[in-house]
């Protein structure tokens, strides 16, 4: 079967010349140029590629990049649009596009990139998204260290932080550290659910509960019982179904949509947003009472741009990860791809940063990651901040070095000493040392 690659714009012509391109070239190709459809063609068709426009009627190319990768997180997107800005191409990797291209398309770019993607996807293994958090920094370890307190015990857990700071990943580790670990884990994506659907989604109905109903389905809560449930995005559940939330977590029972037969489930709850439950809570937008059964223990992730000295370190972790998925044999980062992601702000924090290492695996041609690895975009902000900063960068290392070698005369030459006056890990200050030529 072809490398099929799907392609969603709302001008029809842009759709069927790309896709007569594709065909010539020996891959399949399918379009839609409404985008409210392209979410059940995803559910009966095997498409290994989506290309999409940013600007659509009635629901924007963001939105709908959001949504695929909620349902499809493994698949490939491209993001391609007639009005190309920074801010565009930056939000659509942040939400996991593997691109930008602007219209209109470089079209050996383009089927340069489908063809390392089609080769990529015949060595791609399925590969966990369970992997171990890589933090030097001292918020990240105080929280696994609270997980590992909280895993073992019964406590309901609300996990927040912006989107991308690895909640899922606190949760799982809640769960597999738990002695719930070897019975039923199930997710609710609340923000991915129609307020409509979600009751049935959560408590299951009766055959004939309403028009669709045409048999019994057991819902998420049920399917729990005896394991965890993990609550993402609580803070987009409605208030009338925050409402049945609170009576079932407090009476551990609840009916089907349509039946009057009281079920009972015994399971854990863990739950994660991005939002500020307790802005929402003065606003009248989220219950006080769901949310103090809910917070037993609390814990809030840090943005990556507040963990700078991970930055480098997790993007070695998943270039090992993606050199197994991909069967590459990248070896590290170049100084000048290092220090483009240390400078950047990461609005999708470990996400963006995942994305990107991912990307740059598949594409580099050598054994290190350099800039011409990383999209275009990127390389585009740090030349524009580059020079401008290139003084401040001067005389921010030359301060850096200043205080690592008063700590050093200090501590005696003692670099744990030296690492504990300067508050950081010994190892934070050997890779310092490193960076900054200091032996």
């Amino acid at each position: 079967m072809p490398f099929t690659v799907l392609i969603v714009d709302d001008e029809l012509e842009v759709c069927l010349s790309l896709g007569e391109l594709l065909r010539s070239k020996g891959y399949g190709a399918i379009h839609v140029d409404a985008p409210q459809d392209v979410l059940p063609l995803l559910e009966r068709e095997k498409v290994d590629l989506v290309i999409m426009d940013v600007r659509m009627p009635s629901i924007g190319g963001i939105d709908l990049l959001k949504a695929v990768r909620e349902r499809f997180s493994s698949l490939p997107i491209i993001m391609i649009s007639g009005y190309a800005s920074i801010e565009n191409a930056v939000r659509s990797m942040k939400y996991g596009a593997l691109n930008f291209y602007s219209k209109p398309i470089q079209i050996a770019d383009l089927m340069r990139e489908i063809r390392h993607l089609e080769r990529s996807s015949q060595h791609k293994l399925a590969a966990s998204d369970g992997q171990e958090i890589v933090t030097e920094d001292p918020r990240m370890k105080e929280i696994l260290t609270l997980v590992a307190k909280a895993s073992p015990t019964e406590a309901s857990v609300v996990i927040t932080g912006e989107s991308g700071t690895g909640k899922e990943l606190i949760a799982d580790m809640l769960h597999h550290g738990s002695r719930r670990r070897g019975r039923a884990y199930i997710k609710v994506n609340c923000a991915a659910i129609p307020d409509s659907l979600l009751e049935s989604e959560m408590f299951g109905h009766e055959k004939g509960a309403f028009t669709d109903a045409l048999v019994q389905q057991r819902g998420k809560i049920e399917l729990a019982d005896g394991g965890t449930i993990f609550f993402d995005e609580i803070g987009d559940m409605s208030l009338s179904t925050q409402a049945k939330m609170l009576r079932v977590l407090q009476e551990k029972r609840f009916n089907r949509l349509g039946g009057s037969e009281p079920i009972k489930a015994d399971f854990r709850v863990i739950a994660a947003t991005n939002r500020d439950l307790e802005l929402m809570i003065r606003e009248g937008t989220f219950r006080e009472d769901l949310y103090y059964r809910l917070s037993v223990i609390t814990l809030h992730l840090p943005p990556l741009r507040e963990r700078r000295d991970d930055i480098v370190p997790l993007a070695h972790q998943f270039i090992e990860r993606f050199n197994w998925v991909y069967s590459k044999r990248v070896s590290g980062i170049s100084d000048r791809a290092a220090a483009m992601l240390e400078r950047h702000g990461w609005p999708g924090n470990v996400r963006e940063l995942k994305n990107i290492i991912e990307r740059a695996v598949i594409f580099c041609e050598g054994d290190t990651i350099d800039l011409d690895d990383l999209p275009e975009q990127y390389r585009i902000v740090d030349r524009a901040t580059s020079s401008a900063s290139e003084e401040l960068t001067e005389f921010a290392t030359e301060s850096a070095r200043a205080v690592i070698l008063e700590a050093l005369k200090q501590s005696g030459g003692v670099k744990g000493e030296a690492a504990r006056l300067l508050n950081i890990t010994r190892k934070t200050l050997y890779n310092r040392m490193k960076r900054l030529n200091l032996k």
